[in-house]
Formats: C-alpha cells, sequence, structure tokens
C-alpha cells in the first residue's frame, strides 16, 4: 500500500472555494491506499462541509472538491523528499 497526503490547491479565488468558509471543513488526509483514486475516494468519504455546500451556495465550485483534481491535490509520500510535516492533530478553543 502507498501513503497520499490530500490536501486543498490555492485557489486565486479563496472566497469562493469549498472551504469557505472554514468551519466545519477538512483541510487534509494522510490516507493509506493502492490508487490516487481509491485515496481520493477515501477522503471524500471522510470529508466535512466542503463537500455539501447547498447548490444555491456562493462557496458551491462543483462536485466534490476532494475528487476534483483542480479544487485538491493528492501527491504520493515517499521517505525521501523535503523535510516537512505530515500531519499535525490540533485543537483550540
Amino acid at each position: 500500500m502507498k501513503l497520499w497526503l490530500l490536501r486543498p490547491n490555492k485557489s486565486l479565488y479563496d472566497e469562493i472555494s469549498p472551504w469557505e468558509p472554514w468551519y466545519d471543513k477538512a483541510f487534509g488526509f494522510v490516507i493509506r491506499a493502492e490508487t490516487e483514486e481509491r485515496a481520493r475516494e477515501i477522503a471524500n468519504n471522510n470529508s466535512g462541509n466542503e463537500k455539501g455546500e447547498p447548490i444555491d451556495s456562493p462557496y458551491r465550485m462543483g462536485g466534490d472538491p476532494w475528487l476534483d483534481k483542480t479544487l485538491s491535490s493528492c501527491i504520493e509520500l515517499k521517505s525521501d523528499g523535503d523535510e516537512c510535516m505530515v500531519i499535525r492533530d490540533f485543537a483550540s478553543a
């Protein structure tokens, strides 16, 4: 199995992205799956409200953002590469 990192793509139109407003949304996943397509399906099935905006919402940019390669990235995590934080599980009130 492979590990995949899924994140929202930076948009020139952040104010109309599926991740605005920011609350009740998922902003990243690390998923174990054989393929990118399967990783995207798992993220989509575990998403927050970024997936469920009503069709008349100004924030709706199309279907499911975790399945849409223009709205989200999905890269395979390898053991080599640049130093970075992969995941941070943090809660603040």
